[in-house]
């Protein structure tokens, strides 16, 4: 060995009499197994948090998929009552007589008309309301799993 060598290990000797090399690779080992096995469960809880996630986004896909034909086809329900509506009055429009028929037919027309869209504007409220509560569900019951497990974390 050189001097420096030596003169290493014995100022390490002396400097640390009580330091003891295995004990200090057991702790090492103990805290880079402990690391590990921490590393595993961050893991495993990611991996469940992510297969949560992904079903929940998946079963609000469908809903939207669902719901947004349910719109579509109130939409279409909505639309051939009011063209239905429209050729009925301006049937009834050429058979008129008189002035005073023309402006009655008219103003129950637009009463009607009035009436009808208000109706409507209900059912589509009340419906896209309905569809949002159901889209958003699955993701709602989701962070609210992941709120609690983080809670009790």
């Amino acid at each position: 060995m050189s001097k420096t060598t030596e003169k290493t290990a014995e100022f390490i000797d002396n400097a640390y009499p009580a330091f003891d090399a295995s004990k200090a690779i057991e702790q090492v080992s103990a805290f880079t197994e402990k690391g590990v096995e921490q590393s595993k469960e961050v893991l495993a809880k990611f991996k469940t948090g992510s297969e949560t996630t992904q079903k929940a986004l998946e079963s609000s896909f469908q809903t939207a998929k669902t719901v947004s034909s349910d719109l579509s086809l109130k939409t279409v329900a909505a639309l051939r009552a009011n063209a239905n509506s429209a050729f009925a009055h301006f049937e009834a429009l050429i058979a008129v007589k008189s002035p005073s028929e023309f402006a009655e037919l008219q103003t129950a027309f637009v009463r009607k008309q009035i009436e009808s869209a208000v109706e409507q504007a209900k059912d589509f409220q009340a419906a896209t309301t309905k569809a949002f509560e159901d889209v958003s569900k699955p993701m709602k019951t989701a962070f609210e799993k992941a709120m609690k497990e983080i809670k009790i974390a």
